[in-house]
């Protein structure tokens, strides 16, 4: 692919619909004082309220819980023991969840705390009842701050964690986007602060061996990233059909500043990855609900266009945002299946109705589609 098409296929922020933000140590706490960096957790709290106003499921992974308390336990050393970690991390996770609450809160969002292990993203019956968790705490408005539960861990804790946990985090609720806000606006040919000659790489299609070894070590202080987990967190997401960004997070409102268009990297999700949800959703799923078309829909949806509000004649069923339906023609032929952005109370309000009236009947600003075609299937 050319670097104009390339360009051109790379994702905006603007289009997501279910965003993972993981943002590190270094961005969430104020080395010198060792607390919290308010002002600037309330920057993204707001950018965070702007993308729910425009209907976008946010999760949050945050780093800084052992970084929060190291000092006030007297653990200033620079190589933490295993139980050392285990203790600042149980002691740090209630400031670290405090932070955010207060943040959020200032904006009218409910914060929930979520702490995982990338083994919880790996047993099955462990990920369905996280999956099950996180889809009820996104249907209920929350926004999930996550972090992984060092108190419990059973082996070292190993630099990038955290940059794994959300590329698995965000293949688990079948995120569309994954954000990781860094020290840097992306990926260069080789570490710019060594090379004056290296070239920021806007797109990424594929993680070659190439790309893979542009990889570097891993920061000094409190961060415990590099770009080298990042790589591997953009392997895990888009195999899963999620676009990744490695964008620059020492900003106020950095996610708004990456709305406007500020400069990163972007990893195109695999092809095979998005077929492969695909096939899943149209596979996989005992659909909870039913969506009746009218002709002119029915005839979008051939096309590959989503499924807007207007062309929605009936509603069955009782299902929630994200849940599985099947849309079926005027003559109830079936027609595809799909993922519901609206909850079936809400579906049956707008039906029938533009997109542009969706915020007067319900009050807030949903998406524009009832059902967006990356998540519908034709049958």
């Amino acid at each position: 692919m050319s670097e104009t098409a390339l360009l051109s296929a790379a994702p905006t922020l603007s289009g997501a619909h279910r965003l993972v933000v993981k943002i590190g140590s270094a961005l969430v706490v104020d080395s010198a004082a060792a607390a919290p960096r308010g002002a600037w957790l309330a920057s993204v709290a707001a950018d965070i309220a702007r993308l729910r106003a425009r209907g976008v499921d946010v999760i949050v992974v945050s780093s800084g819980a052992i970084a929060l308390a190291r000092r006030s336990l007297g653990l200033t050393q620079k190589r933490l023991k295993l139980e050392e970690k285990q203790a600042a991390a149980a002691v740090g996770q209630i400031r670290l969840a405090q932070a955010w609450t207060e943040a959020l809160e200032a904006n009218g969002l409910t914060a929930a705390q979520l702490l995982l292990t990338l083994e919880d993203t790996e047993d099955r019956r462990r990920y369905l009842n996280a999956r099950a968790t996180l889809n009820t705490l996104l249907g209920l408005g929350c926004i999930p701050v996550i972090n992984e539960n060092d108190t419990v861990a059973t082996s070292e804790i190993r630099f990038g964690d955290n940059d794994r946990l959300a590329a698995r985090v965000a293949e688990m609720v079948q995120a569309d986007q994954l954000v990781l806000l860094s020290d840097i606006d992306g990926l260069y040919t080789a570490d710019p602060k060594r090379d004056p000659d290296a070239a920021h790489i806007p797109v990424v299609e594929a993680l070659t061996p190439e790309i893979e070894a542009m990889g570097g070590e891993p920061p000094p202080g409190y961060s415990s990233g590099g770009m080298r987990t990042k790589l591997v967190a953009a392997r895990i997401a888009t195999q899963a059909g999620c676009a990744m960004a490695i964008a620059f997070g020492h900003v106020a409102h950095p996610l708004a500043a990456l709305l406007d268009g500020a400069r990163c990297t972007w990893f195109l999700p695999a092809p095979e990855g998005r077929s492969a949800r695909k096939r899943w959703i149209a596979g996989a799923l005992s659909p909870l609900g039913v969506l009746t078309v009218d002709a002119g829909a029915a005839r979008a949806l051939a096309c590959g266009k989503s499924l807007l509000p207007a062309g929605v004649r009936g509603v069955e069923g009782t299902f929630e945002r994200g849940d599985p339906v099947v849309v079926r023609g005027p003559d109830g032929t079936p027609l595809a299946r799909g993922l519901s952005a609206y909850a079936s109370v809400d579906a049956e309000r707008i039906a029938g109705h533009r997109s542009d009236e969706i915020e007067a009947i319900l009050g807030w600003r949903g998406r524009d589609e009832i059902v967006h075609r990356d998540d519908l299937v034709l049958l």
